[in-house]
């Protein structure tokens, strides 16, 4: 039994890969990237087939995720992990601030909402579970926005129909919205300020996948006044931003996830 034992690792090894590689890859950059041996390899990937973890496209000679490991997402998914792990996170982060704690995933062009933590004496909000706002507007869309490639980003706002707005805040096109994600994406954190609801605030940071790709993100909404509604105030809230990104990494690592490696000149 023992000597099973690493031929499970690297059974594993292989599958990790796949799921990091947007499409199939030949058995040589497996066996390369991993330092096993080609034999091995192949030997592995049989196996992986056989199981039906792994599938072979013979035409382009390369190997990919089969419907078995689709199926074991699926149940992950199921299980409902994500909201499971993350509302203990939320409450302690809702405790401790006073505000109100959301975690959001991207759909479509849209911030769709899985968890809502209200404090004791709750504001009332327009954000709820279930509920959808356009995620340019939104500091949880914009945090997971933020950490995609710019192509991706055009496909989601494909022109001005895509940048509807809630009051006289917000980007306003794709040009306004290439600008704030930036900076974003710099700081770490997205700050909306009465983009959502005039005298509301939110901070968020993302959550990464085991592929370090945005799968959600943490959010924290405070009530704000601005001095005057029709400009911004310039307020990013840095020692809120720092617990609120400490909750989203401890999220990221409890789910196998990590940030992505940062990028150099």
């Amino acid at each position: 039994m023992s000597g099973d034992i690493p031929a499970l690792r690297r059974g594993l090894r292989v599958l990790g890969l796949l799921a990091q590689r947007p499409h199939p890859i030949p058995a040589a950059i497996i066996a390369r990237e991993l330092g096993l041996p080609r034999s091995s390899t192949y030997q592995l990937l049989n196996e992986l087939r056989t199981a039906g973890y792994v599938t072979y496209l013979p035409a382009e000679r390369r190997y990919g995720l089969g419907i078995a490991a689709f199926e074991l997402g699926s149940a992950y998914l199921r299980h409902d992990p994500l909201e499971r792990v993350a509302a203990p996170l939320l409450r302690t982060l809702v405790d401790l601030t006073g505000g109100t704690g959301h975690l959001g995933i991207l759909h479509g062009g849209e911030s769709l909402y899985l968890i809502e933590q209200r404090p004791p004496r709750p504001q009332t909000l327009v954000t709820d579970v279930g509920v959808r706002l356009p995620a340019h507007l939104t500091a949880t869309g914009r945090a997971m926005l933020a950490q995609l490639a710019a192509p991706h980003v055009r496909a989601l706002f494909p022109g001005r129909s895509a940048f509807p707005m809630r009051t006289d805040r917000g980007p306003r096109d794709l040009r306004d919205l290439r600008r704030v994600l930036r900076t974003e994406a710099e700081r770490g954190w997205a700050v909306e300020d009465g983009y959502v609801t005039a005298g509301f605030a939110t901070v968020a940071a993302a959550v990464f996948d085991h592929g370090g790709r945005p799968i959600a993100a943490v959010g924290l909404t405070i009530r704000h006044h601005c001095p005057d509604e029709s400009t911004e105030c310039g307020s990013t809230w840095p020692d809120l931003a720092a617990r609120i990104r400490t909750t989203a990494s401890t999220l990221t690592i409890t789910i196998g996830g990590r940030p992505p490696a940062p990028e150099h000149d």
